[in-house]
């Protein structure tokens, strides 16, 4: 009869063996550490497109001004009614990714009419926002009649403030139409948070333009 003998491995020599690493190189803390943090800004200004946009245009637009302050109030004044009557129309249109478009169109329809001394700027952009309003009202809106008030209120308030600022005296005129911007920025800015009738990028960029329009006004003449 042939005796077996069993060799016993002592547990520590085990456990060590375990933990060994399976490569010759041991392993280095660095390389779990994400990529490198240059890539971060790049990144952010991918996503934040639309506010580095807003920034170079209100520079671009304020730094070539007159300095004259019924110059500055009246361009900025002529342009307010501009932004409700944006809204209305894609509100009414239903899409909100035509908006860029018919800000491009919107744009076009500015510098037509500045290229005419017939009727005013503001006064015409006034009529095309009160025109599409009655369209929605006789025609139905695809949002909803509390929508369609809400847009048809920001309308009338915005245009408003518009047409006083630029009828009264500059010194008093730049508080109006600052106050328009700024609260048209506001406006901009729920409808970024609610994700409602504009696009999201232009609800951003047009937030970031008002504001800094604003603060150029108030402060910055």
């Amino acid at each position: 009869m042939t005796a077996t003998h069993t060799t016993t491995v002592p547990q520590a020599t085990t456990d060590a063996l375990t933990s060994a690493p399976t490569s010759g190189k041991a392993s280095d803390p660095a390389s779990d550490r994400p990529a490198s943090n240059g890539r971060r800004p790049v990144e952010m200004l991918k996503r934040r497109w639309p506010t580095a946009l807003a920034v170079a245009l209100v520079i671009l637009t304020t730094a070539g001004g007159s300095g004259e302050l019924a110059d500055t109030v009246g361009t900025f004044g002529d342009a307010l009614p501009l932004l409700p009557l944006l809204y209305v129309i894609i509100h009414q249109i239903g899409k909100p990714r035509v908006t860029w478009h018919v800000l491009g169109a919107g744009v076009a329809v500015m510098v037509a009419l500045r290229a005419q001394d017939v009727v005013s700027q503001p006064v015409a952009l006034v009529a095309i926002a009160l025109a599409v309003l009655v369209w929605g009202a006789v025609r139905g809106t695809p949002h909803g009649r509390a929508s369609f008030g809400v847009q048809a209120a920001g309308a009338f308030a915005f245009g408003a403030l518009a047409l006083v600022g630029l009828a009264v005296d500059p010194d008093l005129g730049r508080y109006l139409v600052a106050a328009g911007w700024f609260l048209h920025g506001v406006w901009d800015f729920v409808h970024l948070r609610l994700d409602k009738v504009v696009a999201r990028s232009f609800a951003e960029w047009c937030g970031v333009v008002d504001v800094l329009v604003a603060v150029h006004l108030l402060f910055l003449l």
